[in-house]
Formats: C-alpha cells, structure tokens, sequence
C-alpha cells in the first residue's frame, strides 16, 4: 500500500490526543466503545436469574438448572478467555477499529442465535461464542479507549467505563422478574436475550463514527491517515488548541512479533507483569466469594428462594456507584494510593462482614447492605485492574496485555473461585461461608499490598511516557 511507510517519524499526535478539552467527540467514543460494559453485564445476570426458567418443562430446552449455571457458564467463560486473547493478538496486529467491530458482530449474532437455541448443544455452544464476542471486547475496546481519552481524563473515564458492567447486571436482574413471571415460560428467556441484541446494535450504529486510534496508525506506517484523523477531531472539538511541544520519534513496522509482545511482558516489565497478574486475581477472587454464589447463599441460610434479583440489583448499585463516585480520585490523588486503598478497604470490609456472618448477627437484608458497601469499594479497584494493564505497557502489546491478564483473572474467578467457594457454601454451615468471604478478602488485600511496592505513577501522563513504545527510538531494552 502506498500509504504505508516503515521509516523514521518524529510526531507530536499523542500531545495533540491528550491536551484536547473534554467534548461531544469524547461523548461519543464514550458511548460507541464504553456501553459494551452494560451488554455483558446484562447478559451474564440474564443467563443466571433465567436457569431455572430454561430449566422448566415447556421451555424449548431439554436442560437442567445446573447445567445452565455449570456447563454453560463455564463455557462463557472459556469463550471469554479464548476470545480476548485471540482477537488481543488480532487488535495489536490489524487495529482497534477493524476489532470493535468485529467482536461486536460475533457477540450479537452468538447471543442472536442463543435466543433461538432448540437444543442444550445448540445453547452451549452459541453461549461459548457470546463469551468469544464479549472476551475480544475487553481487549480492542480498553485499548482504543485508553489512547483516544485525554491523560487528564482516562483514569476516571476508564474506570467508569468498566464498572458500568454492573448498570447492566443491575437492568438485567430487574428485567428477569416480569420476563419470567409475565411472560409465556417458552418466550420470557428468548425474549431477555433479544433485549441484549437491540442494545447491542444501538451501539454498533455509534460505533461506525468511532475511527482507529491515531497511535496504532503512525506507529504502524500509517502516520498521514493518522494526521488526518487527529485533524479532524481538532476541528470538531474546536476552540484555542496550543501546539504542544512534545515530540515521539518511532522506527514504524507494518506488523510487530508475537515472540517481541511476549518477551516485552516478561523481560522488559516483569514487576509491572507481577503488578497486572495480582490485582486481577485479586479482584476475581473477591468478586467470587460474594457474587457467585450470593442466591445459593440467600437461598441456604435465608430460605430465599424467589426473587432474588431484586437483592442482586441493589448489589450491582452499589458496585457501579463506586467507580462513578470514586473514579475521579484515581486522577488527582493518584493511582498507587487509590488502588491500594480499594483494594485493602475492600478486603478489610469483608472480613468483617465474614465475622458478622459466623456470628450469626446478618439478616438477608443486612447482609446484602454489608456486600454492597464491600463492593461500592471493590469496583472501583477492579475497574482500576483494567486500567493499570491497559496503560502500563508499550502501545504495541497493549490490547494483548489486557486480553492476557483478562484471561487469567477471568479463569481464576471463573473456574477455581467458584469451585472452591460453592464448596464451601454448599455445607450449610455459616463457619464455612465465612471462609469463604474471608479467602476472598485475603486475596484482595495481598494484591492491594503489591500494589503499594510494585504500583506505577500514571495519573494525569500520556501513555508514551509510561510506557515507550517498543518503536521509540529511545525505548527500554532488556538487560
């Protein structure tokens, strides 16, 4: 292609992207990329309040309620996992843009053809590629966020964006109660899975205006696509715009190496690899302790066993008013301090909910009310995982880097937390629930800690200063 070159550029693009004022553009890349959150919210508390509906005779399915929570979730999960890091090489590779769309495709038909589902085989499989879909959103969406949302901004932006997860979790848990009792019990879930659809092509018609990220392009040789684009978002955004000073020169590559992005990780930033693997381990497993099994949990020792969204909504309130409440401090008092203090917080918080919960002092609603006051603080570092991933790294590995540590945070939730905790609730015996929630609150704190030594400044610093391109003419080399 003519336009593509290999040379030597110096650029001031990425000082132009971060001393932008915020606008309607960033409006926009906020709805086109961001609102995925709400879709995989929606449908992952969908799938889990609708089991015992699918479950039911007449349904269309010839399924039980703990295959649906089993081989179906884990399924999701595996498709998640599987995903982002597939389309993560994919987004690092070809672009942000080309992937949005993309995975975006994949997850609305997957979900499309879920709602149609005739046969378990059928609904396990579609419910693997809805997982496929939405894992390779993690990675081309927090990639492209990161590097169009001015420094200033992208702290508290980013983790607004990833907690919103729970405004869907919160609609989808209301939506079940008159889908399941309203509504034909062969229709109600087909129906709930045909909401996610709809919403799901609002956003793709915003997303078409979203372009590729002006970084990926100068780096990749593509630098006078990507002067028009940072040109054109200047005119929209209007007003008295300095020209900045700073300058980043890079060696442009049409492609960079597997083998390159892998080495980065592991040679060039092995703390900051420690840091990304910690804190979301960290998160998935505080996040298992309570919200996996929290029905089983209302259902043992409460003997509620209806209407159980309604508990789960106000959860998943109090999970998204953390980042929008607390998301802000992550760019002026700083990222270490913020990080660690959700993360310990969080952790403190339920250890006392578990000594509560043996001693036999919570109610099902005092006890919801202790695990949304957790959460309202857990979010907020969870949300900050996906952030400290997404920017600590060289924008080349940046979209596999958050597809690599979403994988891992994402099985050790998936898979060990919820075989270990679900044991443990399954006793009966309120001694062991507790310890439950207090493994999981160990977890927490222990990444919290690695947080306050292995934590990196980035509040209110453009990427390139972070992390240096690997293309950076003055970029880090290995020992």
């Amino acid at each position: 292609m003519s336009d593509v070159g290999t040379g030597t550029i110096s650029t001031k693009i990425p000082a132009r992207l971060d001393r932008l004022p915020w606008s309607s553009w960033h409006w926009m890349i906020v709805i086109g990329l961001g609102t995925v959150w709400i879709l995989d919210g929606l449908e992952v508390t969908i799938v889990g309040n609708l089991s015992a509906q699918l479950a039911r005779p007449g349904s269309g399915l010839d399924i039980t309620a703990a295959q649906v929570a089993g081989v179906a979730a884990a399924l999701y999960v595996a498709g998640a996992c599987s995903g982002a890091l597939f389309f993560g090489w994919l987004t690092d590779r070809f672009g942000r843009k080309k992937l949005f769309i993309l995975t975006l495709v994949v997850y609305l038909v997957a979900t499309l053809m879920t709602a149609f589902s005739f046969s378990a085989w059928w609904f396990f499989l579609f419910r693997f590629l809805t997982g496929f879909g939405i894992g390779g959103e993690y990675a081309a969406i927090n990639s492209a966020i990161d590097e169009l949302i001015p420094s200033r901004h992208r702290g508290r932006i980013d983790i607004i964006i990833n907690g919103s997860y729970w405004l869907g979790a919160a609609g989808g848990a209301l939506l079940t109660v008159p889908l399941l009792n309203d509504l034909p019990v062969n229709i109600g879930w087909r129906v709930a899975f045909g909401l996610g659809v709809v919403l799901g092509l609002a956003i793709l018609l915003v997303r078409r205006n979203v372009p590729e990220s002006p970084r990926w392009l100068f780096i990749h040789g593509k630098d006078r696509e990507a002067e028009e684009i940072v040109g054109d978002i200047e005119r929209r955004v209007g007003g008295d715009l300095p020209e900045p000073e700073q300058s980043t020169t890079v060696h442009q590559r049409k492609s960079i190496g597997f083998l390159r992005i892998a080495h980065t990780m592991v040679a060039l930033y092995p703390k900051r690899t420690v840091l990304g693997l910690s804190l979301f381990i960290g998160q998935a497993f505080l996040y298992n302790a309570i919200t996996f099994g929290y029905a089983q949990i209302l259902a043992t020792f409460f003997k509620i066993d209806t209407h159980t969204g309604y508990y789960f909504a106000v959860i998943a309130v109090g999970n998204f008013l953390g980042p929008l409440l607390l998301g802000p401090l992550f760019d002026t008092v700083g990222r270490i301090p913020m990080i660690s203090a959700t993360y310990i917080g969080s952790g403190v918080l339920l250890l006392g909910t578990a000594w509560l919960f043996a001693q036999g002092s919570l109610t099902a609603v005092t006890l919801t009310a202790c695990w949304s006051v957790v959460l309202f603080v857990a979010s907020a570092g969870a949300s900050s995982a996906y952030l400290t991933v997404s920017e600590i790294f060289p924008m080349e590995t940046r979209a596999m880097a958050i597809a690599f540590f979403f994988a891992i945070g994402t099985a050790a939730g998936g898979i060990t937390g919820p075989l270990l905790f679900s044991s443990l609730v399954a006793t009966g015996v309120p001694g062991d629930t507790a310890l439950a929630f207090a493994i999981g609150a160990l977890v927490m704190i222990a990444a919290g800690l690695v947080e306050l030594f292995l934590g990196v400044k980035a509040e209110r610093r453009g990427l390139e200063a972070i992390a240096p391109p690997l293309t950076t003419a003055d970029a880090p080399r290995p020992a």
